[in-house]
């Protein structure tokens, strides 16, 4: 008897079959590629705790390898209290944090149920994010201090004046340490408002271009007047009259300002200060602020730039500073792409060097020589 022949439009069952597993591999493997594009890790686990799959980036984050320990039990693998007591919760778990076999990396843990028995763990690589956290509080804190202490000292000088019939002489000088109170706290809204400006602003464009001396010899006459004669300052006679540099002056004028008055201020009287510009071959610019100071042991040198970051504080705090001057120069020549380098030593000094990228960097009489040429070889 022959075979019934197969509907019109419809394939023979086998051939049916064939089309849904491959459909069926098809579906599996875009859901694993887009498993493995998400940023974060996952494991998926079976009722007894295995590892049936997970993506790279949970290898990454757990240490773990992407063909042998699968089938394995992941604490067996991980061995962590808290995603122990997470599996063995029936329900789902409250998210937890556990560090990596990365000292420096921490990881958020989610564990949820995706099928009855079955758990999904996700990794989240929250380092960077839980620093953040912790320098915003450190930012908020160190602020709140730095200006709860001159607003005490007002809030007493104030109560003073009001319950004592105080003598003029006496009245003077507590209103001259009400007034420097209030320029300190003036100083740190000033910075703090700057700082801000600096690490939400784009870098400036290659635009604008000005001449370098005048802002080393601007930097240099306010070392002087904060010095009131008491140090030697010099600008060094280098090859830099006509340089240009394509920078925000008031913000570079800020960044060697800030420099020039630390020097001032951590160096004994009849110290030398030198602020020296020196152009390299490779193109660089360097602006460098050198003085035979008190110096800056090593271990220091990496935190100078951070926020409040004080080697002494009592002395920064009695010679004036906000404890914010470097991280102002650091975020200044960041932005436009340089950096901010320190050389220190006890007793020895210290050297504090801006650096400006070729592209910020130029001759004003060759820029001028090649307009000249280029205007006199257009047609008229």
């Amino acid at each position: 008897m022959p075979e019934p022949e197969a509907s019109a439009g419809r394939l023979p069952p086998p051939a049916e079959l064939q089309l849904n597993v491959t459909h069926q591999e098809a579906l599996g493997s875009a859901f694993e590629a887009a498993f493995e594009a998400v940023p974060n890790g996952v494991v998926l686990l079976d009722a007894e705790q295995r590892i049936v799959w997970l993506n790279a980036n949970a290898c990454v984050h757990l240490a773990l390898e992407p063909q042998s320990d699968i089938s394995q039990p992941l604490t067996n693998l991980v061995r962590d209290p808290a995603l122990v007591a997470a599996l063995n919760t029936p329900q789902s778990a409250e998210d937890f944090r556990i560090g990596s076999h990365r000292a420096d990396q921490v990881l958020l843990i989610q564990v949820r149920s995706y099928a009855p028995g079955r758990r999904m763990v996700l990794t989240h690589d929250v380092t960077e994010s839980d620093r953040m956290e912790a320098m915003r509080r450190d930012f908020v804190s160190h602020v709140s201090h730095e200006i709860r202490t001159p607003l005490t000292v007002l809030a007493g000088f104030v109560e003073t004046m009001q319950t004592l019939a105080l003598q003029e002489r006496e009245q003077n000088r507590v209103l001259d340490l009400m007034r420097q109170q209030t320029s300190r706290m003036e100083a740190l809204v000033s910075d703090l408002l700057l700082l801000a400006t600096l690490e939400g602003s784009p870098k400036p464009a290659i635009a604008q271009w000005v001449p370098l001396m005048p802002l080393l010899q601007s930097a240099v006459a306010d070392g002087h007047h904060l010095s009131g004669g008491k140090h030697e300052l010099v600008c060094s006679e280098t090859p830099v009259e006509d340089l240009e540099v394509a920078v925000e002056e008031p913000e570079i004028a800020s960044a060697l300002g800030n420099l020039v008055s630390n020097a001032v201020r951590y160096t004994p009287e009849a110290g030398r200060i030198e602020l020296r510009a020196l152009l390299r071959s490779d193109g660089y610019l360097e602006l460098r602020v050198i003085d035979n100071g008190i110096g800056i042991e090593r271990h220091h040198l990496p935190r100078i730039t951070q926020r409040f970051y004080r080697v002494d504080k009592s002395r920064s705090r009695a010679t004036g500073g906000t404890g914010l001057g470097l991280a102002i120069v650091k975020h200044a020549i960041t932005r436009h792409g340089g950096e901010l380098l320190v050389d220190s030593s006890p007793g020895q000094g210290s050297c504090f060097t801006l650096t400006l990228p070729p592209a910020r960097v130029r001759c004003a009489v060759a820029q001028e020589e090649e307009t000249s040429a280029l205007t006199a070889s257009s047609p008229s």
